[in-house]
């Protein structure tokens, strides 16, 4: 099992469910208005005047054998509008019980 990690721009939304239910990953943890900014860079998305957009993340424990397809489609969709941002990060997870 996996823990994915998704940071995205707000307007992704809809688009990162849609991606998970695709690969038939029905539980996640979200959550909205997250302030931040890219590493490199990003936009800065601190939800103010100045900055008014801001990111969503959110959290999925996956069975091994569909990370790669999500990975996969959240990658081609970051590559399709690269200034939007999206970033996903996974880990082994280990279910407590």
């Amino acid at each position: 099992m996996k823990a994915l990690f998704i940071s995205y721009n707000q307007a992704y939304n809809e688009e990162i469910v849609q991606v998970l239910e695709a690969h038939g990953q029905r539980g996640f943890t979200r959550w909205q208005n997250i302030d931040g900014r890219g590493s490199v860079d990003g936009i800065p998305r601190y939800g103010n005047h100045a900055w008014p957009e801001q990111n969503h993340g959110l959290l999925a424990f996956i069975d091994d054998d569909k990370v790669a397809g999500i990975v996969a489609d959240l990658k081609a969709k970051d590559e399709a509008t690269p200034k939007l941002g999206l970033k996903a990060y996974y880990w082994d997870a280990v279910q407590a019980f």
